[in-house]
């Protein structure tokens, strides 16, 4: 049974610099700690989290995480940008954690990161397939439009006689 719900580590992932990542307050939250013990004990152990394992966001990125969520109580007590884990950091994590708590927790969030890729590959199948069948489809299309085209400019060769009411003139007149 899982420690958590599935919904909970999904919503805490993040796409920052390319990397999907979770923010030290989102893990301290799903580890029952404090964030400020969490960064404590990465710090004691930087070595462990190169940048490809963790990174801090900078001002920027910060600014524009408080505005994404709109609220200033959840990112407003923060005097320094946070740090943000890759997939290999939070797994890095559980040997600088050691509780039952963040290994298990660690578990359900390596599972979470391997279903989001299954699903994001399945989909680039299905875009690569979609994208066949719009180029077989614009080929076979094309034919069909090619006609209606030429169909449309033989009309426009056609003179066109006028509709509705012509008024006699003293040469209709003579005519009749």
């Amino acid at each position: 049974m899982s420690v958590i719900p599935l919904k909970s580590i999904t919503n805490a992932i993040l796409f920052i610099r390319g990397h999907r990542v979770i923010l030290d307050s989102d893990l301290a939250n799903l580890y029952e700690v404090e964030t400020k013990a969490l960064t404590r004990a990465v710090r004691r152990n930087i070595e462990r989290f190169p940048e490809d394992f963790m990174f801090q966001l900078n001002d920027e990125e910060f600014e524009n995480l408080r505005h994404h969520f709109g609220t200033s109580s959840q990112w407003g007590g923060r005097r320094y940008p946070p740090y943000a884990f890759t997939e290999q950091g939070v797994a890095m994590l559980s040997g600088v954690l050691h509780s039952e708590r963040a290994v298990q927790v660690n578990i359900e969030i390596m599972r979470t990161f391997v279903k989001l890729r299954e699903m994001l590959s399945g989909h680039k199948d299905l875009a690569k397939k979609l994208n066949n069948l719009e180029k077989k489809y614009d080929e076979q299309f094309k034919v069909v439009f090619d006609a209606i085209r030429q169909l449309m400019n033989t009309n426009d060769n056609k003179k066109k006689r006028s509709i509705g009411f012509a008024p006699w003139t003293d040469n209709k007149l003579r005519e009749l």
